[in-house]
Order: structure tokens, then C-alpha cells, then sequence
């Protein structure tokens, strides 16, 4: 661990001089980069002095603590090292995690599925209101989110929607989503006020790049028809809906949102590019698949992730065993304590993973 934080230093030094190169601003791409690897340094560079600099204060209390005869002041020193240890040993392990080798697929963006499942139309009510749930937590994050496909009931609720959402570690924060999310409430369909219990999937795919994956255009059919939904809505009188079907895989991606046929193709495309990456991926990273399931669940759609209880106001993430009492603010997009639970978990098994 010294080592990598030498090393990590070293390079920090390195990209401080470099940032200081007028032709590195006039290249505002690789200047970019650049900026952002420093930037992730410099909070380890930061953390590190703050370790160095307890440890000088946790000294001179204790070296005041030996010396001191008055014991008014030798309860207060031992007070203040007390306080220093505290900080000093939050500090330190503030500073493994971020020596932790950050995954590169932290940045990416992604595309999200929200599918009803067990519940029918309370199921689906469900769904649309999870999918707000997201919406308003990107936007508070400042990321942009774009509907790719969606199939709405007559109430209103969501047999699926498909959307992208776009912004800084996007997938960092919104990974650990992926599984079976359960909801116990009385459905406003229900008039006798009895509890049900409905089941929604989620599934979040990290969108790949076209340099990422190359689909061969040979390996896809592509069907053209026209859009339909609920009450006649959505109804065109083209042929604007897109079905595309992946042949070695057997994956079909179907978009009918938008009215021009070309659009829907593109939003299938980038749909279908991640699907195939995120399958490719899953596949050539079983360590990081078997680290994950360990904590914080492996990702599976099948796997019961977090049950909803809203008589109770309880949420509760079974990966992790948290439970808060608040699901009606985590149900407006306040779920940075829940999300950042995950990412603590998460970490924390990586550095035992690191350590042994």
C-alpha cells in the first residue's frame, strides 16, 4: 500500500508540471483527461497531508500529556489525543479506500431497464414511479437522462421504459441498482385497503462506445413496423417502429418512441451495444462478478435486492442489511445515503480483497 501511495504521488508531481504545458491546453481533449486523473490524485495528495499532520498534533499531545503536572490540562490533552485519534484513524481509511485501483467502468454512462414483473398493474404503477425515483436523482446530480422506449398502461403505471443517463461516474453510483426491486403497499387499485406485494426488475448497462464493440451489419435483422400503445396512443400511420434482432446472441432490442424511423434505430443500436457489451463484460470479468457478490449482490435480475414497505416508511437493501425509515424522501430521488452504503461496502470488500 506505501508503495502504490509513493507511485500515486510521483505521478501527481509529474501531471502538476504538465498541466503547466501551454501545448497540453491547446490539445482540450487530452487536457481533459488529464485534469481528471489529477484531480483524483490530488485527493489522495490531500488525504495524505491531513494523515502527516495528525500524527505531528497527535505527538504534541501526547508529548504534552507526559509533561503536564496540572491534571485540569492533563484531562484536557488527553481529550484533544483522543479527538486526534479519531480523526487520524478516519483519515487513514479514508485514504486506503482512495488507493483502491479505481474501475475504469465507473465513468461510464448507461442505459437503464425498468421492467414490471410479478403484480400486474400495480407492478407497473411501480415501475413509473422508480423511474421518477432515478430521474429525480440525476437531475439533482446535474446529468442528463433521455427516454430510449417505453410502454405505458391506461393508469398510468409502466410495463417497461428504457432510458440513458449521462453525466460524471453515472455507473459508479447507479451499478448496484441491477436486481429484483419488491414493493409491499395497498395499490390504489384495491379498494378493500389489503397490502399487496408486486415485484419490478431493473437492469443497468454500462453503454459502450462504437469503438467498444463492433457489430457487423450482416449480423442483424432489422423489422420496420408501426408503433402502437395504450387507448390508441402512439399510433403512427408509418412504419416508424424499430425491431432489431442481433443474430449470434439472439438479443432483440424494439424502439418506437420517436416518429422518425432513423431515430428509433439509433436509440435501438446503442441499446443493443450495451446489452452485448454488458454480456461480454460479465463474461471476461468473473473475479470482479464474484467480488460484487459477495457484498453488495452479483448484478443477477433474478436476485431480490430491496424491499419498499410503504406502511412502514422502510426501505431496506438486503445485500448490505440497511434499513431506513424514510422511503417516502428516497421515493422523491434522496438516495445519495443509500447509494453511498453500496459504494462503502463495495470498497470495503475490495481493500480485504487487497489486503489478503
Amino acid at each position: 500500500m506505501n508503495e502504490r501511495l509513493e507511485s500515486l504521488l510521483e505521478k501527481r508531481e509529474k501531471l502538476a508540471s504538465l498541466i503547466q504545458d501551454p501545448e497540453l491546453v491547446r490539445n482540450q481533449n487530452k487536457y481533459r483527461d488529464v485534469m481528471k486523473e489529477f484531480s483524483q490524485l490530488d485527493e489522495i495528495y490531500t488525504a495524505n497531508n491531513e494523515v502527516i499532520e495528525l500524527f505531528s498534533q497527535l505527538s504534541d499531545a501526547k508529548a504534552l500529556l507526559q509533561g503536564e503536572k496540572d491534571q485540569e490540562m492533563r484531562e484536557l490533552a488527553k481529550e484533544e489525543a483522543r479527538e486526534l485519534e479519531n480523526r487520524l484513524r478516519e483519515t487513514q481509511e479514508r485514504l486506503k479506500f482512495l488507493l483502491i485501483p479505481r474501475d475504469p467502468m465507473d465513468e461510464k454512462n448507461i442505459i437503464m431497464e425498468i421492467r414490471a414483473g410479478t403484480g400486474g398493474e400495480e407492478a407497473a404503477l411501480f415501475a413509473a414511479s422508480l423511474f421518477r425515483m432515478y430521474s429525480r436523482f440525476a437531475e439533482t446530480k446535474g446529468w442528463k437522462f433521455e427516454v430510449m422506449n417505453s410502454n405505458e398502461t391506461e393508469l398510468g403505471g409502466l410495463k417497461e421504459i428504457i432510458f440513458s443517463i449521462n453525466g460524471n461516474n453515472v455507473y459508479e453510483n447507479l451499478r448496484y441498482e441491477s436486481g429484483v426491486h419488491r414493493v409491499q403497499r395497498v395499490p390504489e387499485t384495491e379498494s378493500s385497503g389489503r397490502i399487496h406485494t408486486s415485484a419490478v426488475t431493473v437492469a443497468v448497462l454500462p453503454e459502450a462506445d462504437e469503438t467498444e464493440i463492433n457489430i457487423r451489419p450482416e449480423d442483424l435483422r432489422i423489422d420496420v413496423m408501426r408503433a402502437g400503445g395504450p387507448g390508441g396512443q402512439c399510433v403512427n400511420t408509418t412504419d416508424s417502429a424499430v425491431r432489431i434482432t442481433h443474430l449470434p446472441t439472439g438479443i432483440t432490442v424494439h424502439c418506437q418512441d420517436e416518429k422518425s424511423q432513423i431515430k428509433n434505430k439509433a436509440k435501438a443500436m446503442r441499446i443493443l451495444r450495451a446489452r452485448i457489451y454488458d454480456a461480454e463484460t460479465e463474461k471476461s470479468a468473473a473475479a470482479r462478478a464474484s467480488a460484487r457478490r459477495s457484498q453488495v449482490g452479483s448484478g443477477d435480475r433474478s436476485e431480490r435486492i430491496r424491499t419498499y414497505n410503504f406502511p412502514q416508511n422502510r426501505i431496506t437493501d438486503h445485500r448490505i442489511n440497511l434499513t431506513l425509515y424514510k422511503l417516502d424522501l428516497v421515493m422523491q430521488g434522496e438516495v445519495t445515503e443509500l447509494f453511498d452504503a453500496l459504494k462503502m461496502s463495495a470498497r470495503e470488500e475490495m481493500l480485504r480483497a487487497t489486503a489478503s
